[in-house]
């Protein structure tokens, strides 16, 4: 399909947004980067991924103690691509580029590959959010019909009764296909990923080598294969379970829209900013654990409108983006608990799963 256009306006919206985020930096005199509690949050990460890593392999517990570190690492494996890794991705981890890179680069170490994920997520989902045929993030077939615009097939019937399944195969779909899939073909739905360097295919051949011995060939030689299954089975479910979780929650639930270009003019009839906060949903921002498990991505609306101010910040400009919002007569769609956003979520996939 041909990529959509936004609509353009001189006083727009977004234009009155990032002015008064902008003074609300220069009046609190801080950066819009990280700070000294995502960076001890980091460390805190990394140190106990690497050490349940190293305590089931090398140290492997009783099958009910290992089984249950499992789960932990997957959790962990989520909450460094929420935390370290998209912070890093977007730039906002940092002041510093190198360090930026170094956060974006957990995500190799992670079994994913950064250069197909700036593409996929940077430029295409943050463009063009829940559009149908560009948006990747919302292309589950034949599994999973998530708008009303993606063809029907009869095991959607069932898929608010399975869905919770499919999102489990979120992370070894992830790591084992459509990493190749977008690497051999260079394409991302319709957009192409761009030309890669030398470094780049040595970085994603050199990283899926790593991780595959790390997570596989490693752990079948220690503790051997009916083992390694059992704990890498709960490990990669639960990882894809949370990643698929948080970002169905932001965007596939019962108020976000799914806006389709005007056929004659190739456009999406809002500007950018507008479509951002009608395709987007915020949940159980005032629950401090989720908020600092998933680095803040339960404020959604925030991160899709200031990517590459951090996580960090979203509690505070959050205040600013809703009056933006009252004054403008501008939607801020909002789940204040998150079982109330499972809700709406299971109630979405139960009004799809019809013809």
């Amino acid at each position: 399909m041909t990529i959509p256009k936004f609509s353009h306006s001189s006083a727009s919206f977004h234009s009155e947004l990032k002015r008064r985020i902008n003074e609300y930096f220069k009046q609190t005199g801080t950066d819009s980067t990280g700070n000294y509690k995502l960076y001890l949050k980091a460390i805190f990460l990394v140190t106990t991924y690497l050490a349940i890593y190293t305590h089931l392999v090398f140290f492997t517990p009783v099958t009910w103690l290992a089984i249950t570190e499992c789960i932990v690492l997957g959790g962990l494996t989520a909450a460094i691509g929420f935390n370290v890794m998209h912070d890093g991705m977007h730039g906002s981890f940092s002041k510093k580029k190198w360090v930026n890179q170094l956060a974006g680069l957990s995500l190799n170490f992670l079994g994913a590959n950064n250069f197909m994920w700036k593409t996929k997520h940077n430029i295409v989902h943050h463009t063009y959010t829940n559009v149908q045929g560009v948006d990747d993030d919302i292309e589950a077939r034949p599994f999973l019909r998530l708008c009303d615009q993606q063809k029907f097939y009869k095991i959607h019937r069932y898929q608010h009764w399975y869905f919770w399944a499919a999102y489990s195969l979120l992370y070894l779909w992830w790591v084992l296909v459509t990493d190749y899939k977008k690497y051999f073909t260079k394409r991302v739905g319709p957009t192409p990923i761009g030309k890669m360097s030398l470094g780049d295919h040595l970085s994603f051949w050199g990283f899926k080598i790593l991780h595959a011995f790390m997570f596989i060939a490693l752990p079948i030689y220690m503790l051997g294969f009916q083992a390694w299954l059992i704990g890498f089975l709960p490990f990669a479910l639960f990882a894809g379970f949370v990643l698929s979780i948080v970002f169905q929650l932001a965007h596939t639930v019962e108020d976000t829209e799914f806006p389709i270009a005007n056929v004659d003019t190739n456009k999406i009839e809002d500007e950018w900013a507008i479509h951002q906060l009608k395709t987007t949903a915020n949940f159980a921002t005032r629950n401090r654990f989720i908020s600092w498990w998933v680095g803040g991505l339960n404020f959604q609306i925030e991160h899709h409108l200031f990517p590459r101010v951090s996580h960090v910040h979203y509690p505070a400009i959050s205040k600013i983006i809703r009056k933006a919002c009252n004054d403008f007569g501008v939607p801020y769609i909002e789940y204040p608990k998150m079982r109330l956003a499972v809700a709406s979520h299971i109630n979405h996939l139960k009004s799809l799963s019809r013809k």
